[in-house]
């Protein structure tokens, strides 16, 4: 396994969360740029919202640690780079593989999570001092009975790929994807992110805390906002958990 030089790596056997153990590093050891976390287990492991992520042996857990200098609202960007690199680190292991993107950053197959992101920072007198970055990438197994229905790399595509290989793959393309996004902005990233995700019109609901709220996919505002048709009105939203139309 090669990684990008910018990288530093910190492996482990088992870990509570890599999510937790980069954010212990950045802010206890000052843990720079690129320092990267990479777990073969997790006990602890978890999804937006505090949402439980089921660790198996055989799938990707890692994270890593950023230093951005920029303001909050422009870091919540990389929300958005992070899954366009498990999108292409996932199209790389396997031919066939009908993979699309989910707002806010969802990683599907076939219309099934096959992976998710976890973005985690911290601020000092105003300005980004850390972000955290973690992608859990279900690689060999994935749970059922779950709210939205997930799968895995083995179960879409019937292929076999080691852990220490998707890493590659996704630092691969993480350090290409944050590398644009440093230099151009986040213009390219919402390109891309569009590209790969539903088409336009797709029926879409999202849950939030005051209530469901309805519509077709109208795209992403310059902030990377959800933007819904709704009768032909356009709804911006900044938060909610999406479903397609129909899913219970």
């Amino acid at each position: 396994m090669i990684l990008p030089p910018w990288f530093t790596l910190a492996e482990h056997d088992r870990l509570a969360s890599t999510n937790d153990e980069a954010k212990r590093m950045a802010a206890e050891d000052g843990a720079p740029d690129g320092s990267l976390v990479w777990a073969h287990v997790q006990s602890a492991g978890r999804g937006r919202q505090n949402r439980l992520w089921i660790s198996e042996p055989g799938n990707l857990f890692c994270s890593v640690v950023l230093r951005p200098t920029c303001a909050p609202a422009k870091a919540a960007e990389i929300g958005f780079v992070v899954p366009l690199a498990g999108f292409d680190a996932l199209a790389s292991l396997s031919d066939g593989l009908a993979l699309s993107l989910k707002w806010p950053n969802d990683i599907l197959a076939a219309g099934k999570k096959i992976g998710g992101i976890l973005m985690e920072s911290s601020l000092r007198d105003g300005a980004v001092d850390w972000v955290v970055a973690g992608i859990g990438l279900n690689l060999a197994s994935h749970p059922d009975g779950t709210e939205f229905p997930a799968t895995s790399l083995k179960a879409a595509a019937g292929a076999d790929a080691a852990p220490g290989a998707a890493l590659a793959a996704f630092c691969s393309r993480f350090e290409h994807w944050y590398g644009r996004w440093r230099e151009e902005g986040f213009a390219p990233i919402r390109e891309d992110w569009l590209e790969k995700s539903h088409p336009a019109g797709t029926l879409l609901r999202v849950r939030r805390t005051g209530g469901d709220v309805s519509g077709a996919f109208h795209g992403l505002d310059e902030s990377g906002a959800l933007l819904l048709d709704r009768g032909g009105k356009i709804e911006r939203l900044d938060s909610g958990d999406v479903f397609f139309a129909g899913q219970d």
